[in-house]
């Protein structure tokens, strides 16, 4: 039996359970992430350590292989026979090797299949301005910033450059041109690329994760010179986000981040992916638009009071996070438990859900 064909039902069992993760580690049967929760395919056996080695060495080409075994973890796309594309990290742990598949859908989904407000198409018709998708791992950002660029791609004759490691969604142009980038493939990094933006006639560029300081400087510099820049980072709010970035750089350089991010923000998705009553999940998100009080803020250095001014500008279209799941609840789509569970001010939430 070939490796593949060995394999082969691991990513059968993938499609037929809808499953939106597969992991593969030593002493475990193969397991799914199913609604948010693991779920063991207990029918097969528990991993040895040869079979996640013989795993992870199908997965990869020669020079994957020799990247893998240097630097001991990797990430890729991969694609099974044109059904399935996926995310892969493959890497070590305790001297065995094993994998996490995230599934990329072959389908991009438009802003309304994903059940997002219908705020970020106003977000996506902006010529230029720096837009954040935040949130934890395997909460949906690459999914809602795709459903963005593709919001573009349809509306506008724009020029789309996207940096990616890896390439996850695949466009098709139409409107647009999009040209994607995959970091270690295309470019040495997403720094180095961003900045060659500014000779390929770039009108959006989407950079799939903001993860240094010389890529968010770059990324703050091209809004500001005419570009529309997406990106996403691993934050839980949007306050919270706008600290990371001007943390993430010395101080003495603080002050000009500050001036370039208020001047430049549009606004900052938060979301959250909740398992809904009856299955399946929803998006909750909190939404911050960048108006002159919270630029004001940004400039002035009182980040800690933008939750506030998120709180009492809902005319204008923003919503806190505990707003968004107080909503859920009385629609009926998530329990009050879990609404909880994933809320950062559970009290505050009580209290709206009183009201």
């Amino acid at each position: 039996m070939s490796t593949f064909t060995k394999f082969e039902d691991l990513f059968s069992a993938v499609l037929k359970e809808n499953a939106s993760d597969l992991h593969i580690s030593v002493g475990r049967s193969p397991t799914l992430r199913v609604d948010g929760a693991l779920v063991p395919l207990v029918k097969h056996a528990v991993m040895t350590p040869a079979d996640t080695e013989e795993f992870v060495m199908s997965l990869l080409n020669d020079e994957q292989r020799e990247r893998f075994l240097q630097e001991k973890e990797l990430d890729f796309s991969y694609t099974f026979k044109d059904r399935v594309r996926f995310r892969v990290n493959v890497f070590h742990q305790k001297g065995f090797m094993g994998s996490a598949l995230r599934i990329v859908s072959t389908k991009i989904r438009s802003l309304k299949e994903l059940n997002l407000p219908p705020i970020l198409e106003e977000f996506a018709q902006v010529q230029q301005g720096f837009f954040l998708v935040v949130g934890p791992t395997g909460h949906g950002k690459s999914t809602t910033l795709a459903a963005v660029v593709d919001f573009i791609n349809h509306t506008r004759a724009d020029h789309i450059i996207t940096i990616e490691d890896p390439i996850e969604y695949l466009f098709i142009s139409d409107r647009a041109i999009i040209d994607q980038r995959e970091v270690g493939l295309d470019t040495a990094g997403f720094d180095r690329a961003l900045r060659s933006i500014f000779r390929e006639d770039v009108d959006v560029a989407m950079i799939g994760e903001m993860r240094d300081a010389e890529t968010m400087g770059t990324a703050v510099s091209a809004a500001e010179t005419g570009h529309l820049i997406l990106s996403t980072l691993h934050t839980n709010n949007a306050a919270q986000s706008i600290d990371r970035i001007i943390d993430t750089f010395p101080s003495f350089r603080q002050g000009q981040i500050r001036a370039q991010l208020a001047s430049t923000l549009i606004g900052i998705v938060s979301q959250r992916l909740i398992p809904r009553i009856g299955g399946g999940l929803v998006p909750s998100t909190e939404i911050l638009i960048a108006n002159p009080a919270v630029r004001t803020l940004i400039r002035e250095n009182k980040i800690h009071e933008i939750d506030l001014v998120i709180e009492t500008n809902l005319d204008q279209g923003m919503v806190s996070l505990n707003r968004s799941l107080a909503d859920l609840v009385r629609r009926g789509e998530i329990s009050m438990e879990n609404a909880i569970l994933y809320s950062l001010n559970p009290g505050e939430l009580k209290t709206l859900l009183k009201r």
